[in-house]
Formats: C-alpha cells, sequence, structure tokens
C-alpha cells in the first residue's frame, strides 16, 4: 500500500503536469485506475511474465505489479514522454528488479519478445487492438483487455478481425474484483496453439517510429 500511494501521488503531481492524467481524474486516481487495474491480477497465473501495452501512465501494468511481485511486467510505451514518466515511476518505487519499460510500439517489438499474458487498457477497439496484441501473445497465451459495459458488443463487432488473424477461440468477458460497479470488466482471449495470420495495415495509425529503449533489468521473457 506504501508504493501504492507513492504511485497515486506520483499521478497526481507529474502526471498531471506532464498531461498523462486529466485533473479530473485526481480525486478518482484510486477507484477509477489503481484499484480498476489491480483487480486483473486475478486472472493472471502466478509467476507470469507480462507485456503491458500501451501502457501510457503505467496502467494497469505498474498496479498489476504493485498487487503481484511474484509477476514480471514489460511495460512498452512509443510516446517519449509517457517512457520518460514510465522510468522514473519504475526507478522511483524501485521496481527495477520486477519491472521494465521499453519504448516502441507493439507492431514493431513483435518477434522480439513474448509473454503468456498480454494486457491492454484504454488502447484501441477490439478490431485494431487485436492485430497489435495478440503477435505478442505466446502460443496457449492470453490476451487481456480491460474494457467497459459495452464489451459484449465490442466483441462481437471485432470477430472477424480476430478471426483474420487466425484465432479461432471465442473471446470471453469476466468480471474482476467486488461484485459491483466498482469492479473491473475483462476482454479475454486465448491465442490457441496455431499460427497466425499477418494482421490487415487498414486502420493502423501512422506514426514515426521512435527508437526503441528498454529500462529495467527483470522482466523476463519466457
Amino acid at each position: 500500500m506504501e508504493l501504492a500511494a507513492a504511485y497515486v501521488a506520483h499521478l497526481a503531481d507529474a502526471g498531471v503536469e506532464r498531461g498523462l492524467i486529466g485533473p479530473r481524474e485526481v480525486p478518482r486516481l484510486w477507484t477509477r485506475h489503481l484499484l480498476n487495474c489491480a483487480h486483473l491480477q486475478e486472472l493472471i497465473p502466478q509467476g507470469a511474465s507480462v507485456i503491458d501495452v500501451g501502457s501510457g501512465a503505467g496502467l494497469p501494468g505498474i498496479p498489476v505489479a504493485l498487487a503481484r511481485p511474484d509477476l514480471h511486467v514489460r511495460l512498452v510505451e512509443p510516446l517519449e514522454r509517457r517512457f520518460h514518466f514510465l522510468r522514473e515511476v519504475v526507478a522511483e518505487l524501485e521496481l527495477r528488479d520486477q519491472v521494465a519499460v521499453v519504448r516502441g510500439r507493439a507492431e514493431d517489438v513483435a518477434g522480439e519478445f513474448s509473454a503468456p499474458v498480454v494486457t491492454a487498457r484504454a488502447v484501441a477497439p477490439l478490431a485494431t487492438l487485436y492485430g497489435w496484441t495478440m503477435p505478442l501473445v505466446q502460443t496457449d497465451g492470453v490476451l487481456l483487455a480491460i474494457k467497459g459495459r459495452s464489451a459484449p458488443d465490442e466483441v462481437e463487432a471485432a470477430s472477424t478481425a480476430l478471426r483474420a488473424l487466425g484465432v479461432s477461440t471465442t473471446p470471453k468477458v469476466l468480471h474482476c474484483g467486488p461484485d459491483d460497479d466498482t469492479g473491473t470488466t475483462v476482454v479475454r482471449v486465448e491465442r490457441g496453439a496455431g499460427p497466425l495470420r499477418k494482421a490487415p495495415s487498414a486502420g493502423a495509425p501512422a506514426k514515426r517510429r521512435p527508437q526503441r529503449t528498454a529500462s529495467g533489468r527483470g522482466a523476463r521473457q519466457r
């Protein structure tokens, strides 16, 4: 809890100052952000390696790491100011043996490393997110995407995109945490054992490819 409080303080200070967190979010950092993300740990196996795609201010990767010291978490973030913020937080919380920070897009780092668990929150609609994240999921691994109440409709709308990748499993919409509005809605997608097809390029944002930089020693690839 001491580390969690330090992280929330960092979000409320530097996170707001650098535009990573809106000022109106400060009063609900614990409920809407920290705990909402920490509930995700219920779905992650013991000792797993986790890749958090589009980590931004560290959500959900850092809360998950704080809740589960047994996990090894790699935060992937393409924007420089967010990358530097994440490095500062990881250093301040003394998480460098558990958490690594990588600057780059998911598409750029695919093939360099993968993990049995990939997470994402507020990154993109599922139809786009599948193409970015599934190449990072190891065979028989899972994607855990935090979504809102419209998750079932989004799953249905993205079914064609998932099949186009060669994933034949059916996504599940799960609830983590308290059995009320303070809980977290998660879309869980099993990659399965088959090979992936190349994701269509349509819909991917045209961004300058930043130079990938890694920080942290402990996020191990399995």
